[in-house]
């Protein structure tokens, strides 16, 4: 007989000034936090908890405002990202972490990266370049962010006329309906959130420069997916050059998700940098 056993897995809510934020910890070893993007909550990282909890410690939660943690009237803040990340690792007593952000995610991870380097033993930031202004990280001066930004807004459109997610993408739901299926469904579990109202948030708030991180020792990696509508891709290894510590991937055949669509060659990719770091 198999000898396997599912790793312990314990689930909390987290009381802070909006109300209550869903948490679960599932498996032992170093803490990895995962924190999801603008489509997601911590059923995003069933691929990487699956993975990694045989050896980390798996935190996931769900961003205030997006369920299960408790709604917000008005919606949440992206300011208040940091801190609620901060309550948390206090709340679980964890001395030090590994932080792995997608997309809106970039925005947590990297601001209590800022705030707390010595914490900090690895920082992924998947398909996001966190708080920094995207435009100003372009080395061609915003040109070829600004091409970019035209053909992206065109293929968003035709994804949208054919019920297809931008987080996913037109060729990745051809790939993997099913992920596809499962994405939205996932998406669809925030309710009412105004996500546009989120997203002016996130482009207010994403003001920093890459002249702010010249110290910034904590060990970083960029993961991009070739095929991304939502985030340019060609910025992941833009922003590393700039970082003390940093290193870039770009995953082929794989649009704004890697952890959810290519998600074997990510996890190798993040399991590699966290051991080496």
């Amino acid at each position: 007989m198999s000898s396997y056993r599912t790793p312990q897995r314990t689930v909390g809510r987290l009381n802070r000034p909006f109300g209550a934020l869903y948490y679960e910890v599932t498996g032992s070893g170093p803490a990895v936090v995962f924190a999801h993007g603008l489509g997601g909550n911590h059923l995003s990282w069933w691929q990487q908890v699956a993975h990694f909890a045989p050896h980390y410690t798996c935190v996931t939660f769900a961003h205030r405002g997006f369920a299960p943690s408790d709604a917000i009237p008005e919606g949440p803040d992206p300011a208040d990202y940091a801190g609620d990340l901060a309550a948390l690792i206090d709340h679980l007593k964890l001395a030090d972490v590994r932080l792995v952000g997608q997309s809106m995610g970039g925005w947590t991870t990297l601001e209590y990266a800022i705030a707390q380097p010595a914490r900090v033993k690895a920082l992924v930031l998947s398909s996001t370049a966190g708080t920094l202004n995207r435009r100003d990280c372009d080395p061609s001066g915003g040109v070829k962010y600004d091409a970019w930004s035209k053909k992206a807004e065109a293929a968003i459109a035709e994804g949208h006329a054919r019920n297809i997610h931008p987080a996913m993408g037109v060729r990745a739901a051809e790939r993997h309906p099913a992920l596809h299926l499962l994405y939205r469904s996932i998406d669809e579990m925030a309710g009412a959130l105004d996500k546009e109202k989120l997203r002016a948030g996130l482009r207010r708030t994403a003001t920093r420069s890459l002249a702010d991180f010249g110290d910034f020792k904590v060990p970083t990696m960029l993961i991009g997916g070739a095929e991304d509508v939502v985030f340019p891709a060609f910025l992941c290894p833009a922003v590393a050059a700039k970082l003390p510590c940093a290193g870039a991937h770009i995953l082929p055949d794989c649009g704004h998700s890697p952890y959810f669509e290519q998600a074997s060659a990510f996890n190798r990719l993040v399991e590699d940098f966290l051991t080496s770091s």
